[in-house]
């Protein structure tokens, strides 16, 4: 088919027989990623959900997973870290482009670099039936007003503009921070609600409350009882069980990422496409960590994930549950 597929930003994806998310920013992925699958679990409950790490996965492995099932309910199929995949993964995603399955929904994650190109021409030039998501690096406060402006007005709440500022001020440059900020205070104060600067300066310029991030900090690194108390009082004070879910998948995955890696900080941050921070404080974060437990934390986020998405479980219990699983290092 002649034409170029549609490129849109992080918020406008949609279903599309492949997609391609591209592009350094982990967490924009993530949460389009999660935008999609509610969309299409909205649409279809029976929807089943399988992922494919690409720099491990071998010859066969992705068609398989996309092979139609026997009673063809609709599948998401995401396939992880297409910027280190293996050759066999290569191989069997240029053969399934050539004749994808109408049932299949397929999501190439590829956050830098040439490995695999002539996967992504064949997706970027498809046509306007695919689609390619994009989510760049967000690199200035300008960025990150927007990024923040963008969230409030999901969560229902104006946000005046010198709060927006003292907001970035506070917790830096992690934009999962700031999402995460935002809906502890649409939570706390409700929809169609004003935050002021002297509301942000109440929240993060002297009176403790655990972000999702700060709780997915003290689990990792062993602290149980407090990861344990800072979940209690992270619900009580409304963070949505997603965020806190996003923020352990996300910082274990990140930790898995920069721990497969040598060389300095800053050759792993641009082969990740990561800031040399982040990778930093994956490093540091990794200690008392072996690969066997990561593999075990990480499996079971992403199980608890999936519950809490598609079985309506107890998100207290839940919580607690993988946390503290976390907070043991997976053991």
């Amino acid at each position: 088919m002649a034409g170029k597929t549609e490129d849109v930003p992080w918020s406008g994806i949609r279903e599309a027989p492949v997609i391609l998310l591209s592009g350094p920013e982990a967490f924009l992925a993530d949460k389009a990623l999660r935008v999609l699958h509610e969309r299409l679990r909205s649409a279809s409950p029976e929807l089943e959900t399988v992922e494919i790490d690409a720099p491990t996965a071998g010859s066969g492995d992705l068609l398989q997973a996309v092979s139609p099932s026997l009673f063809g309910e609709p599948r998401l199929v995401t396939v992880w870290g297409f910027e280190k995949t293996t050759d066999g993964v290569l191989e069997d995603l240029l053969d399934y482009l050539a004749a994808p399955d109408p049932a299949v929904t397929l999501v190439v994650r590829h956050s830098s670099g040439v490995r695999g190109k002539k996967a992504l021409d064949l997706i970027r030039s498809h046509g306007p039936d695919w689609l390619v998501v994009s989510v760049p690096e967000i690199k200035s406060d300008r960025d990150r007003v927007q990024f923040l402006r963008h969230e409030a007005r999901a969560h229902r709440l104006r946000i005046e503009p010198d709060a927006e500022q003292v907001l970035i001020d506070a917790l830096g440059s992690d934009i999962a921070e700031l999402a995460a900020a935002i809906g502890q205070l649409a939570g706390d104060l409700g929809e169609e609600a004003t935050v002021t600067r002297t509301i942000v300066t109440t929240y993060y310029g002297g009176r403790v409350e655990t972000t999702s991030f700060e709780l997915a900090e003290m689990a990792i690194a062993g602290r149980r009882g407090d990861a344990l108390a800072g979940l209690r009082q992270a619900l009580h004070a409304g963070v949505e069980p997603v965020l806190i879910i996003s923020a352990l998948a996300h910082s274990l995955r990140q930790m898995a990422r920069v721990g497969g890696q040598t060389g300095s900080p800053g050759d792993i941050a641009k082969e990740l496409g990561l800031q040399q921070w982040q990778v930093q404080r994956a490093r540091s974060q990794l200690q008392g960590w072996d690969e066997v437990g990561l593999g075990t934390a990480i499996m079971h986020v992403a199980q608890t994930d999936a519950a809490l998405k598609g079985l309506g479980l107890d998100p207290d219990y839940s919580l607690e549950r993988v946390v503290d699983l976390v907070a043991r290092r997976g053991r």
